[in-house]
């Protein structure tokens, strides 16, 4: 039996927000990037930046109702470097910080709720 191995192990991902301005600002704040918002299908989402958005992974947030806080999907996402510093913008940005840092061969990362309870994990 051969093996399936992907470019990407993540296509895409989707982060349901109660308000769509209130998540991209979270957002933009906490990765110090920009979302750009766009009509996809019948809906408006903020779709998150990467370097080639014709090859690369990508996602974006989009107006629904998120799950109980810590129970639905977890993305983890880059940050740059110090983490700490990405944690810290979590809080001033009206998020929590669940975990201390876990600390891996690939680098390291922190588990977070986002405003609206999604739970992430901030990576680098």
């Amino acid at each position: 039996m051969s093996s399936f191995i992907p470019e990407h192990a993540t296509i895409w991902f989707e982060i349901p927000v109660t308000d769509l301005k209130a998540g991209q600002a979270f957002y933009n704040a906490v990765l110090q990037s920009e979302l750009s918002e766009m009509t996809m299908g019948p809906n408006v989402v903020a779709i998150f930046p990467n370097k080639d958005p014709a090859t690369g992974v990508a996602g974006h947030i989009y107006q629904g109702k998120p799950g109980e806080p810590g129970k639905g999907s977890t993305i983890h996402l880059p940050v740059a470097k110090p983490l700490e510093a990405a944690m810290d913008r979590v809080v001033e940005n009206g998020g929590k910080v669940i975990s201390d840092i876990v600390t891996i061969p690939a680098g390291r990362f922190a588990y977070c709720l986002d405003p609206d309870g999604n739970s992430i994990g901030l990576f680098n």
